[in-house]
């Protein structure tokens, strides 16, 4: 289980987030395995002045938070986060300076979904890649 939260200057991300969200899934099914189906993207259009960022960035800047199920090796997830660096930067055009990810972890037992305690519900894919 994973939720994806992207934040972004709304005159930048509104008109990317079909494109984006497309490529973000691309990479989550590579690196993470996910099935085509288990697409969780959430948007945040910020105004202008409600997004501040570092010097040396663009308006471009966009921040993409992973929150996600416990159990990925290191190298899975460093394998995500180039794949969204690279891909993003080749097929939406946002550059390396604009684009910072944050994965956050937390144990099953943490989530709810389906009605469930994450720690009991038999998911369609592993999470231990």
């Amino acid at each position: 289980m994973a939720q994806i939260k992207i934040y972004g200057i709304k005159e930048h991300l509104i008109p990317l987030r079909g494109v984006l969200s497309k490529v973000i899934h691309e990479c989550v099914m590579e690196a993470l395995h996910f099935p085509p189906d288990k697409r969780a993207h959430r948007f945040f259009p910020m105004d202008k002045e409600n997004m501040l960022y570092p010097e040396g960035r663009s308006d471009a800047y966009t921040i993409i938070e992973i929150s996600m199920i416990e159990g990925r090796t290191v190298e899975t997830k460093k394998k995500l986060i180039r794949l969204l660096f690279d891909k993003i930067m080749d097929r939406v055009g946002i550059g390396y300076q604009d684009i910072e990810i944050c994965i956050h972890e937390s144990s099953a037992c943490n989530w709810g979904f389906r009605g469930m305690h994450g720690d009991e519900v038999q998911l369609s894919y592993n999470i231990n890649v």
